[in-house]
């Protein structure tokens, strides 16, 4: 069994799409996610695209993905790498296809001069976050995750 991790290409976004869905089914969000097919085909692969994936593949057959966006520290005075999904297909889960998807990422933030990368993860999940102290990652506790969306983003915006 070999694991490769390969850029996503735009033959790839059906399966993205595909992946995002089973990732907000296992987190529980299935009902909150509004993205099409065709989202994801233009947040990846369209003329403004500014997000990247990542696929894993088995032996050649895709069993999860990683789609992440460059993001900026004013304190490190750096860009960095945000992971805003990472899902591995259950059958596939110990394979080592997630870890070779974040080391993917972490050499790119290497050889790209990258300050971090970071991500965030749902409290209750408990396998991911084992996981991820298994790889040194640091848990931020200290921050909390604010969000304006809907009708707040409006008001806000004046609209």
């Amino acid at each position: 069994m070999t694991v490769t991790v390969r850029p996503a290409t735009p033959a790839d976004a059906g399966l993205i799409h595909q992946f995002i869905l089973d990732l907000a089914e296992y987190e529980k969000l299935l009902d909150t996610v509004q993205a099409t097919p065709a989202d994801t085909a233009a947040a990846l692969f369209g003329d403004k695209a500014r997000a990247f994936a990542d696929i894993a593949e088995i032996d050649g057959q895709p069993v999860g993905f990683a789609l992440w966006f460059y993001n900026y520290s004013t304190f490190v005075g750096r860009h960095g790498i945000y992971l805003e999904d990472l899902f591995v297909r259950p059958s596939a889960r110990g394979s080592g296809a997630g870890k070779a998807l974040l080391a993917n990422l972490a050499k790119r933030c290497v050889d790209e001069g990258l300050g971090r990368l970071e991500w965030t993860v749902l409290d209750w999940n408990a396998p991911s976050i084992a996981f991820y102290d298994s790889l040194g990652a640091a848990a931020m506790d200290e921050w909390i995750i604010r969000r304006l969306t809907g009708e707040a983003l409006r008001k806000l915006a004046g609209v």
